[in-house]
């Protein structure tokens, strides 16, 4: 039975990840860490609401222990200064990677980042250098396992939708081709990034892994 942080549930990844931990009898209690509130009701959920996730350490006294984060919380670079969208995306996972190392270094920590992302952090795209550099400090922590998920094509489910307005829109037009995308292997889904999270804590293992879209659906199985 486990005990779990995720950020970013109003969203799209966030909510899907949600919903499948909810169904799940593993995971035993969920401290969700959000800016507003999810508006869903269950003995499973506490909610911790932020306004300024600067200010994260300042709930350190309302989380007693964890043994995973699954960090799902994200923005766009779109129209951001690169300062700003690094305080926001490196930053802000700085802040909480270290609560949740001090709360338990042994816990596992899984970070939604995504296809593109550059590790070496030198590449001439804003985001992917921002982003490469946020994997790398989760990836040197030294949490026990640490899991970074790098989607690519992502279906809702569940009547989730996304915080994009445009998004929504090219969703209900793929709508009807759902059942074909879900038969390939490079196309994943909330539930799937959702369940891949929770089998790594089922079956943990003292390693960094990349996962796109084929190693999030192998995993989710």
């Amino acid at each position: 039975m486990s005990q779990i942080i995720i950020t970013g549930a109003t969203g799209m990844v966030g909510k899907g990840v949600l919903l499948a931990c909810l169904k799940d009898p593993f995971i035993k209690k969920i401290t969700l860490i959000s800016r507003k509130s999810v508006g869903i009701e269950d003995p499973k959920i506490s909610e911790i609401l932020l306004e300024d996730f600067s200010n994260l350490l300042s709930i350190e006294q309302h989380i007693d222990t964890i043994d995973a984060c699954f960090h799902c919380m994200g923005v766009s670079s779109i129209g951001m200064s690169e300062s700003e969208y690094t305080l926001k995306t490196l930053r802000y996972t700085q802040l909480l990677s270290d609560l949740c190392y001090q709360l338990n270094p042994n816990s596992t920590f899984c970070y939604v980042s995504g296809t593109g992302t550059d590790e070496t952090e030198q590449g001439r795209q804003m985001w992917a250098r921002v982003k490469g550099k946020t994997e790398n400090y989760i990836r040197y922590k030294g949490f026990y396992q640490v899991l970074l998920f790098r989607p690519g094509m992502i279906l809702p489910e569940d009547q989730i939708q996304s915080s994009t307005a445009w998004y929504n829109t090219i969703y209900k037009l793929l709508k009807p081709f759902y059942p074909l995308f879900k038969r390939m292997k490079n196309v994943t889904t909330t539930s799937r990034i959702g369940n891949a999270m929770i089998n790594a804590l089922k079956s943990p293992q003292n390693q960094v892994v990349y996962l796109k879209n084929k190693a999030i659906n192998a995993s989710a199985k």
